[in-house]
């Protein structure tokens, strides 16, 4: 052998054991990373995080941790709710350079919390399953505490009130890549982060948010999977979203390209919002600083913005925004919202069959109001409640922002031209105030070409310049667009109490309870799937339904009858527990005013019961999701409907009669606001006072069996409302 050869051996071997690293076997909380490794963790482990710093922490620059085969950092055990994890899994606080690959991380309020960790790299990381909500808008009525509230993360808001899978802050040259989260709330949040690829991930299937942007710019995030990230939504009966996104862009996020992403079936596929500071809600600045200031040329080019319960874009506030290339199939709102946005240009979209669900006169294809130079070239519109409706006029107190002043608020110097229409129901709607200059566009199957308002200027004949490409980088070499083409359609929305199905594990969904009976439907399990069901006084109906198979359990007699639901498909197992109630309740709601406050006036609020506002009638449970509404919203009765009694200051007062049987029982209510809940006499929940949604629990302990008597009283002064009861008997 030659001394080079043996050289270069020698120098290979030195090579590869300068490449080991070594292997650190983690079992409890607060193990402290300082170099690079691979983690070894116990199988079916669960390691808590028991002072929130983190079970796993990094603490020196340019380390690579990766994950043993088999090994996941599981910070609860398998039995507890998702709306219970806590801690977090990975914190890396002040370390640059660092990777993590490989990694599985769950159970946790947040699986990995990163900050001002530049040149971070995530990769092939999963952290699927960690915290999320549970959810109480069900398939029969949205309950409004549902909605997510995006509009604040200067102190972090986003992981302390809803935790995260990921959340990286105040890095620069990140890169996320190759990695996923399902069965979460939100899976990854980049707070004030700049200059970085996010690529090739799947967040699919998460109840809030696939990709949440706070004050972050010039990034590229392209070729991911962001789709169902989605709550707030029944098939044909409501459609809101509550303000989850498949892509969230909050809070003057500049000089981003967001390309060639599959974000179909959320809230908004693609939700922008300038933000509060922008526009002068917080915060205070020189008049100028206003001008121009919000969400600003974005590029969002060639992605799938469809199926949406709400909007594909919603963009408002800002400026020189470019969507080129983009579908918007389908939803339930519109295509694009784009309400007091400027400079935006919104070309060569394929724009079809939007606005089916629409709330008002915002529905269709583009609706834009109070914007300005907005360009609307070379789209194809087709079967849209409308394709372009723009709109101005008075904007009440948001004429005193400062954005407001720095920016204008007219709705004018916006061209529509180029276009193709086919099949619209109307093509263009021109509301209040305004102009636009209008180029040449075709027109085939339309119903109505224009409908306008006096006021509306229309300049006819302006010239549809040609529209090149915008050129750009996508990272990545998945492609996510188009690559679920048996889920499109809003139909397959389906949601849970923890968020929605992802179409490939077995779901056993309630559908409807009326008390005295319950639904499931079956989704993805075999035709020899057994169901049984226990429970004294239940009874079982199997049958096969249009789209799932349907179960139905009900109970032969008055009472409170607990049951077991087995459902059984191979190894594949789920019990389900639960209660019917089966009872009449006769109820009587009423309005009551200041003079009569039922905290410190209780007789006279009850004898309100019996007065000109009150109305009766009968019902089989007490669970009202009224959010903003009242009684006369919840579909009780005509007379209950027909006295409009509103959503602030009503009062209720329930009673009914309940056989138990001797042992005890535990009584629980949801209210917002004050409740009391009394059996033969005896107090047994009394939270009497103002509170927003709020869960009691009283017991009662009888000696023999008896026919109870149940008065259930609930009040409530004003804003968001619920009541609801539950009475289950301890083992």
């Amino acid at each position: 052998m030659s001394p080079l050869a043996t050289l270069l051996i020698a120098w290979a071997i030195s090579t590869a054991a300068a490449r080991e690293v070594p292997t650190v076997r983690v079992t409890s909380d607060d193990a402290a990373i300082s170099r690079s490794c691979v983690i070894v963790i116990p199988v079916d482990a669960v390691i808590e995080d028991l002072n929130g710093n983190g079970v796993i922490q990094i603490t020196a620059p340019n380390v690579e941790v990766t994950f043993a085969a088999g090994s996941c950092l599981r910070g609860s055990p398998k039995d507890r709710r998702p709306d219970e994890y806590k801690g977090y899994g990975i914190r890396i606080d002040g370390q640059s350079n660092v990777t993590i690959k490989g990694v599985r991380v769950s159970g946790f309020w947040g699986g990995l919390w990163a900050t001002k960790a530049d040149g971070l790299t995530l990769d092939r990381v999963d952290a699927s399953d960690n915290r999320r909500a549970y959810l109480k808008s069900t398939p029969a009525a949205e309950d409004s505490g549902d909605w997510l509230f995006p509009h604040d993360n200067d102190e972090n808001q986003w992981l302390l009130n809803y935790g995260a899978a990921m959340y990286v802050e105040d890095s620069n040259w990140i890169t996320v890549r190759n990695c996923k989260v399902r069965h979460g709330q939100n899976a990854l949040c980049v707070d004030r982060v700049n200059d970085s690829q996010i690529y090739d991930n799947d967040f699919s299937f998460n109840s809030g948010w696939g990709i949440a942007m706070w004050r972050s710019s010039r990034n590229t995030i392209s070729r991911n999977a962001c789709d169902f990230c989605v709550r707030g939504y029944s098939h044909g009966v409501y459609n809101r979203g509550q303000d989850s996104a498949g892509i969230l862009m909050f809070e003057q996020n500049c000089n981003n390209v967001i390309a060639e992403n599959s974000a179909t079936h959320s809230g908004d596929s693609f939700f922008g919002f300038a933000g509060k500071e922008a526009l002068g809600e917080t915060g205070s600045h020189p008049a100028d600083w206003y001008q121009r200031r919000g969400n600003t040329a974005n590029l969002l080019i060639g992605n799938d913005f469809s199926y949406s319960p709400a909007h594909g874009i919603e963009m408002t506030f800002s400026f020189a925004n470019v969507f080129y290339d983009n579908r918007l199939v389908e939803n339930a709102i519109c295509g694009v919202w784009g309400g007091f946005s400027q400079d935006t240009l919104i070309a060569s979209n394929q724009i079809e069959g939007n606005g089916e669900m629409a709330y008002g006169l915002e529905r269709g294809g583009v609706n834009i109001e109070h914007g300005q130079r907005n360009r609307i070239v070379a789209n194809a519109f087709k079967a849209n409640k409308c394709g372009v409706h723009l709109w101005g006029g008075p904007v009440g107190a948001f004429a005193d922002r400062p954005w407001a002043k720095a920016n204008g608020t007219e709705s004018k110097d916006n061209f529509v031209g180029g276009n193709q229409f086919v099949s619209d129901k109307l093509a263009f709607h021109l509301r209040g105030p305004g102009d636009l200059v209008l180029g040449d566009n075709v027109f085939e199957n339309v119903t109505d070409e224009m409908s306008k308002d006096p006021d509306a200027l229309v300049r006819r004949g302006g010239m549809t310049d040609a529209v090149e490409k915008p050129q750009y980088a996508a990272y990545g070499s998945t492609r996510p667009v188009g690559a679920r083409p048996q889920l499109r359609g809003r139909w397959n929305i389906i949601m849970t109490e923890w968020g929605p199905w992802d179409h490939e594990s077995p779901l056993v969904r309630k559908v409807q309870d009326t008390g005295d009976c319950v639904r499931y439907d079956l989704h993805n399990v075999s035709p020899s799937a057994t169901v049984t069901a226990k429970g004294d006084g239940i009874l079982l109906e199997d049958a096969k339904g249009k789209d799932a198979r349907v179960v139905a359990l009900s109970s032969a007699k008055p009472g409170v009858h607990s049951y077991t639901l087995t459902v059984k498909d191979g190894a594949w197992q789920q019990e389900i527990h639960g209660e019917l109630i089966s009872a009449t309740w006769d109820v009587t709601f009423f309005k009551w005013t200041e003079s009569v406050d039922p905290r410190n006036a209780l007789p006279a609020w009850r004898k309100l019961s019996q007065g000109e506002t009150a109305v009766s009638g009968q019902v089989k449970q007490l669970a009202f999701k009224y959010g903003w509404g009242g009684p006369s919203d919840q579909n009780l009765s005509e007379t209950i409907t027909a006295a409009k009694l509103g959503g602030d200051h009503f009062g209720m007062i329930a009673s009914t009669k309940l056989p138990l049987s001797a042992g005890t029982w535990e009584f629980t209510t949801l209210s917002d606001d004050g409740v009391r809940v009394v059996v033969d006499g005896k107090p047994i929940i009394e939270n009497w006072a103002w509170h927003g949604p709020t869960r009691d629990v009283g017991t009662l302990t009888l000696d023999k069996d008896q026919e109870a008597e149940i008065v259930v009283e609930h009040f409530e002064i004003d804003g968001y409302s619920v009541l609801e009861l539950g009475i289950t008997r301890e083992p």
